[in-house]
């Protein structure tokens, strides 16, 4: 395994777009329950300010995942953090890529002046918990029953590492 990165762009659209389309169709990893488009993609995807980055995963040169760093909210004072997002292809999770993933989106992070990064993760989705806490981030909320998908009530865990 070769991981890499390079800035996102419309060439990995699609690909990016099956895989999210993925997880809204088998999962509770989003909560997204209909598929999406590929405008509503590039939305999600592409950010306003450029202390904020996307980027394609690849495994030698084949794509099989993207992850950013998007605003928290926008508003002016949350400018100093960030939320991070990352999903992989099915096949490529346990492999030690989110780690990678994770330490580059924390360089970026650093360089741009990111003081506190957070991942929203459903209570469910314990591989990713476990990921974000080996990488430093811990649990700093908790929202019982803010979901509903597949016919279940959802939790959330809201996750947080301060970049020092």
């Amino acid at each position: 395994m070769n991981i890499r990165f390079e800035p996102f762009t419309d060439k990995y659209l699609d690909e990016a777009r099956e895989i999210y389309n993925y997880y809204i169709k088998n999962t509770t990893v989003t909560f997204h329950t209909e598929e999406i488009s590929v405008e509503e993609m590039k939305y999600i995807l592409y950010q306003d300010d450029d202390i904020y980055v996307t980027l394609a995963i690849l495994d030698n040169d084949e794509f099989c995942g993207y992850a950013y760093i998007g605003p928290y909210k926008k508003r002016q004072a949350y400018r100093i953090s960030g939320e991070v997002t990352l999903y992989l292809k099915p096949g490529y999770s346990g492999k030690g890529i989110g780690s990678i993933v994770l330490e580059t989106l924390d360089a970026h992070a650093r360089k741009n002046g990111i003081h506190s990064l957070i991942a929203v993760i459903c209570g469910e989705n314990t591989a990713s918990i476990k990921l974000f806490a080996k990488n430093g981030y811990e649990q700093c909320g908790y929202l019982k029953e803010i979901g509903i998908k597949f016919g279940r009530m959802l939790d959330v865990v809201i996750m947080q590492k301060i970049l020092k």
